[in-house]
Order: structure tokens, then C-alpha cells, then sequence
């Protein structure tokens, strides 16, 4: 099992440790809910050291990162950041991902953990044109410092001014006395915040300074446990739940990332057809009327218990106190309001479509 440079930190923090893409990663450390909580009301830091992270380089790299992406990498402004999917040459996703626009002729790709080297294979086997790739997975480490008040914690640590980051943005700096952080206001919890990708050499440096920087403001370590349960009120996608290689960017909710003007990539022509035509099943959230938490893989059913989709994420919101999912079902119960019925155990539970995200935090 690999581990991130902060694996000891996490031990002496006393998290619960489990095996998570190959690592060992803290789950949670005081609890889910007091740990998505402090997130949506304070400052929470996850080691997210775990994911990929691939450089694309030279005269050659907006082409194959365009062609290989379904957004389109010419918008980009340097120091801009973008979402993106790989589309699989099969209507599918290899992956999501973040592309930074990192400087004239160089871009930094951003991958899951769970995915390095599937994903890594396929931008090579694409790289017809001689783009130099370089793989920095196991140099980079990557913390996420997420919350309503990680601005101002951060701030402390740095003279770069943080508050004219602009969303979806970053740039490069100093920051708890180590340079070279790439500083992106970017993040998978919808409470605002940044994350910060550094050399593995410094990681318990910079950990130690944004935890004395934020004692004031009550930050806590946040696991991998509250990560799913705050990305999932949003609404965001999950690799390996939610889109696959088997989901369409546009069967997910994903169209506002595949942009048909001008760029080509792998699919398009798939994609437009599914976009003009309309697909058979979508990817929607729903909320439960009756108590329950829903699960992956669960069926939804409408009142006569014939199945019309299947969950893909679910847990019980910590905001809303009650339970939520995404689900893709038949595009006949997609519409916002739909009544539909979860089943547990063969029992129907009442629940409702409704629109994403579950909740808006800041």
C-alpha cells in the first residue's frame, strides 16, 4: 500500500485509517458529522496527496489535451483552471479532472487517485503528435483547505492576496515559508477554499503551519468520509459511482463540460448526436420523503415497483437531515418533483426528484 508524506500525521491525529486507491488514507478522525460541519461552518484540511497529477508540455500539448478533453482547453487564460472529462472512444468517461493552464505551452492535469494509471495510459497511447508528457503523481502532495473561513486562515501564512483568487483560478507563490504552492481556488465541497499542491518534502512543514495559522478559526482535519458526504450536497460527480466508462458526459449532467464549438475531441460526434437527440436515462438528485438512507446501487421504482433507475451515491445530509442521492433513472422520471420510491429491504420508501446541488452553502 502506498502512503502519502503525511501518513504519520494522520496516525498521530488519531484517524481511522483504510486502504483507499492503492493508499492508506484517513476515513475520519472525530466523526463524520462533526467533520462535515466544521467544513460547511469553519476550516477543515484532507490530505489529498493521493491523486494524480500528469504535466503536459511543448509546442504539441494544447492539441492533445484538447483532443483528449471535452472542454475546451483554448478558452483557458494562464493561471485559469478548467473541469474537464476524458471521454473513452465509447460514449463513456475514462475520467474528470482538473486542466491548469500553468504557463505558454504547459498545462497540469489533475487525476483520481483511483485512476493514475489507467489514465496515464490513455493520454499516452493518444499522444500521436509528440506532446511531452511527464507523470509527477509520486512527487506532489496536495491538501485541500476547505471552509468559510480558509481564507482567512490561510491568509496569515502568505502575501499573496488570497481574496483575488477568483474561482476556477490560481497562481503560484509562497505560502507557510515554502515556495512553488500552486494556490487554486478551486475545491470538491462547495464552502469555498483552496487547494494547494507542493513538494512531498514539505508537506509536514506547510500541514503544521496552516494548523497553527487556523488554531484561531477551529480547523480539524477532515477524512475521506466527510469528503463524500459534502461533495454528495453538492451534487458532484464521483469516479467510479456516479460516471464511468459505461456514463455518458451527457447522460450525467455533464454537457455544460462538453463544448461542441470549434474544438475537436475523442466522441464528439457521439456526444452531439446524444445532446440534439436525447438520452434514455439521466443522472438526477433526489431527496427522501419518508426516512431512509439511500445506497449505492439501490433500486428506484415508481408506485407499482417496476425499477426506472438505480443509485449511484447516497448517504443521510448532514444539513438537511434527511436522506439524499443521485440516481440515473428513465428520462420519464426525470423531470424536477417527480415522486419516486426507493427500495430497501423490498420495502418502497417515498422520495422525491429535485434539482442539484441539495443544498447552497455560501
Amino acid at each position: 500500500m502506498k502512503r502519502t508524506a503525511l501518513n504519520q500525521i494522520h496516525k498521530q491525529a488519531g484517524a481511522k485509517m483504510v486502504e483507499f486507491a492503492g493508499f492508506e488514507m484517513p476515513i475520519e478522525y472525530s466523526g463524520i458529522k462533526e467533520e462535515h460541519m466544521t467544513v460547511r461552518e469553519a476550516v477543515g484540511v484532507f490530505d489529498v496527496s493521493h491523486m494524480g497529477e500528469f504535466w503536459v508540455k511543448g509546442p504539441q500539448a494544447q492539441e492533445l489535451v484538447g483532443r483528449v478533453t471535452t472542454n475546451d482547453v483554448s478558452k483557458l487564460m494562464i493561471g485559469q483552471a478548467q473541469y474537464s472529462c476524458f471521454p473513452n472512444g465509447k460514449g463513456g468517461i475514462v475520467d474528470d479532472l482538473l486542466v491548469y493552464y500553468y504557463a505558454p505551452e504547459k498545462y497540469l492535469l489533475v487525476v483520481n487517485a483511483s485512476n493514475i494509471e489507467k489514465d496515464w495510459n490513455w493520454i499516452v497511447s493518444n499522444n500521436t503528435n509528440g506532446a511531452i508528457l511527464e507523470n509527477s503523481s509520486d512527487e506532489i502532495s496536495q491538501l485541500a483547505i476547505q471552509g468559510p473561513k480558509a481564507t482567512a486562515a490561510l491568509q496569515k501564512l502568505t502575501t499573496v492576496d488570497l481574496s483575488a483568487i477568483k474561482y476556477y483560478t490560481f497562481v503560484t507563490g509562497s505560502i507557510g515559508g515554502v515556495d512553488d504552492v500552486i494556490i487554486s481556488a478551486t475545491g470538491y465541497t462547495g464552502s469555498g477554499g483552496f487547494e494547494l499542491y507542493f513538494r512531498n518534502a514539505v508537506a509536514e512543514q506547510l500541514w503544521k503551519a496552516i494548523f497553527e495559522a487556523g488554531a484561531e478559526f477551529g480547523i480539524k482535519p477532515i477524512g475521506l468520509a466527510a469528503r463524500d458526504t459534502l461533495r454528495l450536497e453538492m451534487g458532484y460527480c464521483l469516479y467510479g459511482n456516479d460516471i464511468d466508462d459505461s456514463t455518458s458526459p451527457i447522460e450525467a449532467g455533464l454537457g455544460w463540460i462538453t463544448k461542441f464549438n470549434g474544438h475537436h475531441f475523442i466522441d464528439k460526434d457521439f456526444l452531439l448526436m446524444q445532446k440534439q437527440e436525447g438520452v434514455d436515462r439521466k443522472l438526477r438528485g433526489f431527496e427522501m420523503i419518508d426516512r431512509g438512507i439511500p445506497r449505492h446501487d439501490y433500486e428506484l421504482t415508481d408506485q407499482d415497483g417496476n425499477v426506472i433507475g438505480r443509485v449511484t451515491s447516497g448517504t443521510m445530509s448532514p444539513i438537511l437531515n434527511k436522506g439524499i442521492g443521485m440516481a440515473y433513472v428513465n428520462k420519464a422520471y426525470a423531470a424536477i418533483g417527480t415522486e419516486v420510491f426507493l427500495n430497501v429491504r423490498n420495502k418502497q420508501l417515498k422520495a422525491k426528484i429535485v434539482k442539484l446541488p441539495f443544498i447552497n452553502p455560501v
